[in-house]
């Protein structure tokens, strides 16, 4: 959660010799940052208790155009941990140009940033329409259709493997399991048998939410990917992902045209599965949004933003916070929606800290990342997963429970494992 202020500094804000203005204008600006953030949080002004740290790093003039950001990056009982940044935008321009001038830069310059806390008492909260994150959703994606046991010997293949491993996750906090399968030889397969093994494998075990993947490997065919979606009664798994645009993968092309796009949909819906829409490009959200407006897709959806596939959109915070933002265009539909992400690669861990912190959910596992740290392999994904939970524990979020990740999903109405 953010919010930001544009401000342009009036000469009576100059405080010393050369228009230098006060550094306290700024923490004025983060102040009401914070307010907003408070009101937006818990609906009402909340008190700032203290700076934990403050970095003043270049001079700010009457002229200038400042704007201040403030962001939430830590969520307690009643405190509410806040980063603050001010950059400057616009600035006079230098002396010999005419006295109206200004230089709009090109780079913003950072002259501020700030860590600080506020204060919500829990007696004076109020619910927000975007109020305080709920529970995070925790999903290890354990296999893939990539990843081999060259690369990582811990990869589970077998049903017993995959239900096994799934059972470790439940353990380290995961309520959804992203599941592929693979033939004897370890190669991606989507059969249907191969996915009723694996299924039955993982609910002997434990009770987490099964979501199969209809993404397949590069050159399956749309029916082939569709194997999970003939399963029916306790083998049939409660979400299906839903691919909806081409992109480069590496040295391949993952190919999904309008025609198969719309078909699989067509399928998950007969099914009766709740789709996760995989965007891997900024216009996937723009497929996805048709696909409602045409009646193709409908909610409640899960978002997945999977970031950092070398051909796709890369893993920032940039390109993530513009993403989200977008997922507003879906709300204005009146389709109900949540979103999380996977970070392809080392970018795993980092994506994950910052949809734990922006109130989202987040995918680990040995599909996109091998490594627990840098090189250091991941001994299964129930190790990534585990570190998801303690991000989670350090940002002030609760890991949700199977109960809480159906609820939130919409899977809560739903008798168990009936599609």
């Amino acid at each position: 959660m953010k919010a930001v202020i544009r401000v342009r500094i009036g000469s009576g804000e100059a405080h010393y010799a050369g228009q230098l203005v006060d550094g306290a204008k700024l923490l004025q600006l983060f102040g009401d940052v914070a307010t907003e953030l408070c009101i937006r949080a818990d609906g009402d002004e909340g008190l700032f208790r203290a700076y934990e740290s403050v970095e003043f790093l270049r001079p700010v003039r009457a002229g200038d155009f400042i704007e201040a950001e403030g962001r939430i990056v830590g969520w307690g009982t009643t405190s509410l941990k806040m980063e603050f940044v001010a950059r400057k935008i616009i600035s006079p321009a230098p002396a010999g140009a005419p006295e109206s001038a200004a230089d709009l830069l090109v780079e913003p310059e950072i002259v501020c940033r700030a860590r600080g806390t506020c204060v919500v008492p829990a007696s004076v909260r109020r619910p927000q329409p975007f109020g305080r994150p709920g529970p995070c959703i925790l999903t290890a994606a354990i296999v893939g259709a990539e990843t081999t046991r060259a690369q990582n010997p811990h990869l589970p293949l077998t049903a017993e493997e995959l239900g096994e491993e799934a059972a470790r996750c439940a353990q380290a906090g995961a309520t959804v399991i992203h599941l592929h399968t693979r033939d004897d030889e370890g190669r991606a397969s989507q059969e249907t048998e191969r996915f009723r093994a694996a299924i039955r494998a993982i609910r002997a075990r434990t009770d987490v939410i099964v979501q199969t993947s209809t993404g397949g490997a590069v050159g399956m065919s749309v029916a082939e990917r569709a194997g999970p979606l003939g399963l029916k009664g306790a083998d049939a798994p409660e979400m299906a992902t839903l691919n909806v645009g081409t992109i480069n993968f590496g040295d391949d092309v993952f190919q999904n045209t309008a025609k198969d796009t719309i078909e699989m949909a067509g399928r998950i819906r007969a099914h009766g599965a709740i789709p996760e829409v995989e965007v891997y490009d900024a216009g996937h959200l723009d497929i996805a949004r048709k696909l409602i407006t045409d009646g193709q897709l409908a909610g409640p959806l899960h978002v997945q933003f999977v970031l950092g596939v070398p051909g796709a959109l890369s893993a920032s915070e940039r390109n993530l916070a513009f993403l989200v933002e977008r997922l507003g265009e879906f709300a204005a539909l009146g389709v109900t929606c949540t979103w999380g992400v996977a970070g392809i690669g080392r970018h795993q861990l980092p994506m994950a800290e910052l949809a734990i912190t922006w109130g989202g959910n987040a995918r680990v596992g040995l599909e996109d990342n091998i490594y627990l740290d840098k090189g250091v392999l991941a001994e299964g994904s129930a190790p990534l997963v585990a570190r998801a939970a303690e991000l989670c524990k350090a940002r002030g979020r609760k890991v949700a429970s199977v109960t809480e990740a159906r609820a939130l999903l919409g899977l809560s109405a739903r008798a168990p494992h009936s599609a």
